[in-house]
C-alpha cells in the first residue's frame, strides 16, 4: 500500500487489475446530524452528483452511518475529470437544486442501515449519533437551507478527506478542495442501554447486538461461528430463514456493536428467534472448536488476500484515518486471528452476552433465560413512568370516551417539565423538554419525540382542546426544533 498527498488530502493506492477505481471519502455520515436534520449528508450528495453531465463509466455515491463516499471506475482520464468534477460542485454547492434532489431523496427512501440494525442502535444509544439509522427525520424537503450549508462547511473539506485509487495517481489528478479542520471525534458515543433486553418493533425478523471492542479477534470469531451455526440450523435445519447476516458499527476508537440479523418465513418470528438466542447461549456456555476456527481462519484468508479486496483494503485504511482508529493491515488481522484460542472464544462471547440487546417483530413474545437462569427482561420506553400530580391534562373527546373504555382512560398532560401521555392500554410516556429531539406539526397539533425513543402526539385526533397544549410546547421547545411535517409523506 502506497501513501502520498495531493492538494494537502492523503491518497492511498496499490495496483490492481483492471480498470482505474477512485473512492474520494469523507470523514461524515448520518451519524454526525441530528434528528432535526437527519438526511442532510444524503441531500448533499445528492445535489454534487446532481452537476456531473452524463457519464460513460461507472460512478456512483453513497452516504452511511460514519462515510460518504463519491466513487467512479474507468480510463485514467476519466477518474480524474470526476474526481475535479465533484471537488468543484462541493466547493460551489448547487442549493437551488434542493427542491427536486428533495423529491428524488424521498422517491429513493434510503435507508443508513437495515431494519433490525437500525433499531438495534436506537435502542443502545437513543435518538443521536449511531441510534438515528432507525429514523427517517422530517423529511428531506424541511432540512433547512442553513444545515445543508454547515453540513457542507464543516465536513466536505481537505481535512476530512481521502482518497483511494487502484493505481498510482493519473497524471493532472487535482483536488479542488478548500482547507478544514478534521472534525474531532473525541471518545466512543455513549450508550443509553446497555443491556441485556428485548424489545419489539417493526423489523421482518430478529436481531442481536453486543456491544465490545471491534478490535478483539475473540468477539469478531465468536459472531463469526455464531452466525454460521444460525445458517446451519436457521436455515438448512429448519428451513425458517433466508438470510443471517453479521456486521460491525463503529462507535468511536475501538468500540462498536457487533450484529447478528435474520429475516424470518412468516409465522415462524417466535421460532427464529429462540433458536437464535439458545445458539448464542450454547456457544457461550459450551465454547466452539478448532475445526470451526479454522474453518472462520480459512474464510477470513480466501477474503483478505483475493485481489479483489484491494479496494476494500485501501477503504478500511483510509476510513481509519479519517475515524480515528487503527489500522491493521490483512496479513496482521490473520497473525492475531491465527493466535485465537477456543476458549478465548467462548469468553469473549459470555462477556458480550452482559450487553445483549434482542429486537424482535411486533407481535412477537419471547420467553428468554439469561446465562444465570434469570428471565431475559423485556425493554418498555415507559416502563414505571407515572404521570405527575399537577400539569394541564387533556381527555380524549367526548365522543370517543362515550364509545371506547380505553379512550377513558387516556390522558395527555402537559407540565413545566415536559409531555406526558397514558395510552388506552395504561402504558406512560414522557418527553422531557430538555431531552426533545424534535417537534412535527401536524395540521394544529404536534408530535413531540425525545433522545429516549419516546414520542408522545399531541394531536386533535386523540385529544380534545388542545389549544393550551400546543401553546405550552411551542413556548419551551427551541424554534429550530419544530418543522412542518414532510409534504412527501402521508400522515401516519
Amino acid at each position: 500500500m502506497n501513501r502520498e498527498v495531493i492538494d494537502t488530502i492523503p491518497v492511498f493506492w496499490t495496483e490492481a487489475p483492471g480498470p482505474l477505481e477512485a473512492i474520494l471519502m469523507f470523514g461524515c455520515g448520518a451519524r454526525d446530524e441530528t434528528m432535526r436534520t437527519l438526511g442532510v449528508t444524503h441531500l448533499v450528495e445528492h445535489l454534487a452528483m446532481s452537476t456531473l453531465p452524463r457519464l460513460h463509466h461507472d460512478h456512483n455515491a453513497s452516504v452511511d452511518l460514519a462515510l460518504t463516499q463519491f466513487t467512479c471506475s474507468g480510463r485514467p482520464e476519466q477518474v480524474v475529470e470526476f474526481l475535479a468534477r465533484v471537488c468543484e460542485a462541493l466547493t460551489a454547492l448547487p442549493v437551488e437544486r434542493i427542491e427536486q434532489e428533495s423529491g428524488v431523496l424521498a422517491a429513493e427512501d434510503g435507508r443508513v442501515a437495515d431494519p433490525q440494525t437500525g433499531e438495534l442502535l436506537s435502542h443502545r444509544y437513543g435518538v443521536q449519533g449511531l441510534g438515528l439509522a432507525a429514523y427517517r427525520g422530517p423529511g428531506a424537503d424541511r432540512i433547512p437551507l442553513d444545515a445543508v450549508r454547515e453540513t457542507v462547511t464543516r465536513y466536505f473539506h481537505a481535512g476530512n478527506a481521502a482518497l483511494v485509487l487502484t493505481g498510482p495517481p493519473p497524471a493532472g489528478l487535482r483536488l479542488p478542495l478548500p482547507a478544514g479542520e478534521r472534525p474531532d471525534r473525541g471518545p466512543a458515543q455513549t450508550a443509553l442501554h446497555t443491556g441485556p433486553s428485548w424489545r419489539q418493533e417493526d423489523v421482518p425478523g430478529p436481531g442481536l447486538a453486543l456491544h465490545g471492542d471491534l478490535n478483539d479477534p475473540a468477539l469478531l470469531l465468536a459472531v463469526k461461528v455464531l452466525a454460521h451455526r444460525l445458517r446451519e440450523t436457521v436455515r438448512h435445519q429448519h428451513g425458517l430463514s433466508y438470510d443471517v447476516d453479521s456486521s460491525a458499527v463503529f462507535a468511536g476508537p475501538g468500540h462498536g456493536e457487533r450484529t447478528i440479523c435474520l429475516d424470518a418465513r412468516e409465522g415462524q418470528e417466535q421460532r427464529v428467534t429462540e433458536l437464535l438466542w439458545r445458539e448464542a447461549l450454547r456457544l457461550a456456555r459450551d465454547g466452539v472448536t478448532e475445526d470451526e476456527l479454522a474453518e472462520e481462519l480459512e474464510g477470513a484468508r480466501e477474503a483478505w488476500n483475493d485481489p479483489r479486496s484491494t479496494a476494500y483494503e485501501l477503504g478500511e485504511a483510509a476510513a481509519d484515518l479519517l475515524l480515528g482508529d487503527d489500522y491493521q493491515d490483512a496479513a496482521a488481522r490473520l497473525d492475531t486471528l491465527a493466535g485465537v484460542t477456543p476458549g478465548q472464544v467462548r469468553q469473549a462471547l459470555a462477556d458480550a452476552l452482559r450487553t445483549a440487546l434482542l429486537v424482535v417483530p411486533c407481535d412477537t413474545e419471547v420467553d428468554l433465560v439469561q446465562p444465570a437462569g434469570t428471565g431475559l427482561p423485556r425493554y418498555l420506553c415507559g416502563q414505571g413512568v407515572e404521570l405527575p400530580a399537577g400539569g394541564q391534562v387533556f381527555r380524549p373527546p367526548l365522543a370517543d370516551r362515550l364509545r371506547y373504555s380505553g379512550a377513558r382512560k387516556a390522558r395527555l398532560v402537559v407540565d413545566d417539565a415536559g409531555v406526558w401521555v397514558r395510552q388506552p392500554d395504561g402504558e406512560v410516556h414522557h418527553v422531557p423538554f430538555d431531552e426533545v429531539v424534535g417537534v412535527e406539526m401536524r395540521g394544529p397539533g404536534r408530535v413531540v419525540f425525545g433522545r429516549s425513543t419516546c414520542f408522545v402526539p399531541v394531536v386533535p385526533e386523540l385529544f380534545a382542546n388542545l389549544g393550551p397544549a400546543v401553546r405550552a410546547i411551542d413556548a419551551r421547545v427551541p424554534a429550530h426544533l419544530i418543522y412542518a411535517a414532510s409534504a412527501f409523506r402521508p400522515a401516519d
